[in-house]
């Protein structure tokens, strides 16, 4: 029969493969909504639309449980140390970060939509555009890995990497003007195509988010951005 402190930390577990789940499930939505965004592919944007239900219903079940966890172990007198609390606060954190990406992932999958509905938007894809798109799956594929692994090189990996993603933004943003100014592009396409960016934009600042989180559970260390860079200061603080 385990202790009270052990059944806490195998509960803890389960919650974090659940999370680990969430990320998978949150990352497979982004990747349909980009598919059907490039390809026009109707089904793609119809299945990442439809899974945000089973996000939202997970996302409420990992708080609701997190919640319990606490409430449980403050009843039966767990000797928890910090660590321990701070996982089930990285979990909630981060989980409110996966179901706001997927949020993201819907907005995309509806811009594919526009692409296809009776006044289909027409218009060439610049190449860093889908070149900023395959980046930030990748960012999201980093960002779950290191949750997974409780990685913080991953971790900071993944910050430095929304500096990328805002400078591949901004070449797309100035490749649509160049072609807007030279009829090449239609104005409608050009604004789509400026919502996708900024929506690659927040799933990266959600990726980091979570980052952040894994980098302190981890390293004690507190993250902040400045204008130039991520700076990290503080150490855990023991008992």
């Amino acid at each position: 029969m385990p202790t009270s402190s052990e059944g806490f930390i195998q509960r803890t577990d389960a919650l974090k493969s659940d999370l680990a789940a969430q990320g998978r499930r949150v990352q497979s939505m982004l990747e349909a909504a980009f598919a059907a965004f490039f390809d026009r592919n109707a089904e793609r944007a119809a299945w990442a639309i439809a899974q945000d239900d089973e996000v939202d219903r997970v996302d409420v079940a990992i708080e609701q449980t997190s919640v319990a966890v606490l409430t449980d172990a403050t009843r039966q007198g767990a000797s928890l140390d910090a660590t321990h609390l701070r996982t089930v606060l990285m979990i909630v954190k981060i989980n409110n970060e996966l179901e706001r990406a997927a949020d993201v992932a819907v907005e995309i999958a509806h811009a594919a939509q526009v692409l296809m509905g009776e006044n289909a938007v027409q218009g060439t894809f610049p190449d860093t555009f889908r070149v900023m798109a395959n980046s930030v799956i990748g960012i999201l594929r980093d960002c779950n890995t290191s949750v997974a692994r409780n990685d913080p090189q991953l971790a900071n990996i993944v910050l430095q990497s929304q500096h990328a993603v805002a400078a591949f933004k901004d070449a797309v943003l100035k490749k649509a003007q160049q072609h807007l100014a030279l009829g090449q592009m239609t104005p409608e396409f050009a604004f789509l195509l400026h919502d996708v960016a900024n929506q690659c934009e927040v799933i990266a600042d959600h990726c980091t988010n979570i980052a952040e989180q894994v980098i302190y559970l981890t390293t004690g260390a507190i993250v902040r951005h400045t204008q130039a860079s991520w700076v990290q200061t503080g150490t855990h603080q023991t008992g």
